[in-house]
Parts: C-alpha cells; sequence; structure tokens
C-alpha cells in the first residue's frame, strides 16, 4: 500500500478534527491517488456482505483482527508522520540528519519508491504550518494530540515519544526547545512529562542515564529499583505493540534492551 494510501485509510475512520483536517491537505497534494483504496475497499465489502453468511466463525475473527491491526499502523503511522514534523522544526531549523531518519524509516518499511513521497508530506506539512501561523500550528498540534489520546492506547503512544525522541537525538544534540515540545506532546499525549527525559537517555552510558531511564535519583532504595524496573518493563515489552507491524516492534525491541541494560548498571553497582 502507498503511503499516501495508508493515510487515506486513517483518514477514513476519522471523525474530523484537526487530524481530519490535516490528513486532508496532505492528500490534496499528494501523487498517490485513493481510488484504488476505495475501489479494493467496496470490492472488499461486497466479497464480505456476499459470503459472510458461509464464513467460519474464526475467518469472520480473524478478519476483524487484521482490519483492527492494519487500523492501528495507519493511525499510528499518521501520527508519526504529522508529530515528526513538528519536532523536527522544534529549534526552528529542518536538520538533514533528522529528515534522513525519517526518509530512513519509510525506506525500511515502505521501499524506496515512498522516500520521495513521505518527503513530500513532511514538506506539505512543514507548508502548512507556515500558512497557518504558529500559533495556529501550536494549537492544532496540542489537539491533534489529545485526539490520539483519545484513540490510542499508552504503550503505542510511549513507542510514539520514542521515536520522537530519536529524532530529536539525530543531529547530536538536543536543544532545550525540543526537550519543551516534546514534553507537550507528552502532556498533550495523556504521559507523565518525565517520560520524555526516560527516552532521551535511553542508549546512555553513564550510571546517571541509568537512573533517568527508570524515572529515579540515586537515592532510591533497592526496592524502589525494583519495581521501577518491573514496571516499566510490562509497560515497554515489545508484544504490547505487535500490532503496530514487525519494524515497529523491533524498534520496541531495541528499547527494551537499553532499559535493561540500565538495569543491569544500576545492578551492577548497588551489587544487587
Amino acid at each position: 500500500m502507498g503511503i499516501s494510501k495508508w493515510i487515506g485509510a486513517f483518514l477514513g475512520a476519522l471523525n474530523g478534527g484537526p487530524l481530519g483536517a490535516i490528513a486532508g491537505f496532505i492528500l490534496g497534494s499528494v501523487v498517490d491517488s485513493l481510488t484504488d483504496t476505495k475501489s479494493d475497499a467496496t470490492a472488499n465489502n461486497a466479497y464480505s456482505n456476499g459470503h459472510q453468511g458461509f464464513a467460519e466463525d474464526d475467518d469472520i475473527l480473524n478478519r476483524r483482527r487484521q482490519s483492527q491491526a492494519q487500523g492501528d499502523r495507519n493511525g499510528f503511522l499518521f501520527s508519526l508522520m504529522l508529530l515528526s514534523a513538528h519536532i523536527i522544526q522544534a529549534d526552528g531549523k529542518i536538520m538533514h540528519s533528522e529528515m534522513e531518519m525519517v526518509r530512513q524509516f519509510l525506506r525500511v518499511n515502505f521501499g524506496e519508491n515512498a522516500v520521495s513521497q513521505g518527503n513530500n508530506i513532511l514538506l506539505r506539512l512543514f507548508d502548512y504550518r507556515k500558512q497557518h501561523g504558529e500559533q495556529s500550528w501550536s494549537q492544532q498540534i496540542g489537539e491533534a494530540c489529545r485526539q490520539i489520546r483519545m484513540a490510542m492506547p499508552e504503550e503505542h503512544r510511549l513507542q510514539l515519544v520514542a521515536f520522537l525522541a530519536q529524532i530529536s537525538k539525530a543531529d547530536g544534540k538536543v536543544d532545550e526547545s525540543e526537550i519543551r515540545e516534546l514534553r507537550n506532546v507528552a502532556y498533550n499525549l495523556g504521559l507523565n512529562a518525565s517520560v520524555v527525559d526516560q527516552m532521551l537517555s535511553l542508549g546512555g552510558k553513564t550510571l546517571d542515564d541509568a537512573y533517568k531511564v527508570l524515572g529515579l535519583t540515586k537515592d532510591a532504595t533497592d526496592d524502589e529499583v525494583r519495581k521501577a524496573y518491573r514496571k516499566l518493563a510490562l509497560k515497554y515489552h515489545p508484544d504490547r505493540v505487535a500490532t503496530l507491524g514487525d519494524d515497529v516492534k523491533e524498534a520496541a525491541q531495541k528499547k527494551f534492551q537499553e532499559l535493561n541494560d540500565a538495569k543491569e548498571r544500576i545492578y551492577k553497582a548497588r551489587n544487587l
């Protein structure tokens, strides 16, 4: 499925709001047509209506699960593109390294043809922001995040923030403006702002980084360390984002390993 087609599929599932308005603006300028998607959907619906009476219960259930999983993935990917455009411009600059990280994500998951189209979508989002002005854009991003919060489970929102943190680190440094916008996004997604510090500290090599990953300070007791790790291990387990696709699950597995590395660094320092 072309990248604009999954955006179109997601747009069809929205009940208006800022996400629908922004998605509609993007699709108005993307070359890839939605005609095939609509035709396919019509054919699929006709087939389903004509054969549902003959299908096994398990087959119906499997189709529903597949449809739900595709819907989850569509929503996640569109949200990622929208918020990536926001974070890339958080410091007032469009860095090649940050753009390239998004392009690489598209290249791996959609193929080379999707890279130029995805790049066009980012540029259109930048243009949308410029046309509407900073105040309107900020308001719409906040409202879009709240719309995402209502539609997306917490574990998916956490993975979304994890990707955004990676983008902010792509140029080798994270400006205060980027941290501020990451925290605003996290807050409007219904997450504790401290999750941003955790995500930015993942992959760090120091003991201080390890404590930040667990959301603790060096004054924490051994029992608090164990409890914090167990809580995060359950929340960040890769299986909790399985419906988003193998690529997202693989990223979650890397994040989970970095969580374990942070835990082991603290355990070693405390002889636990």
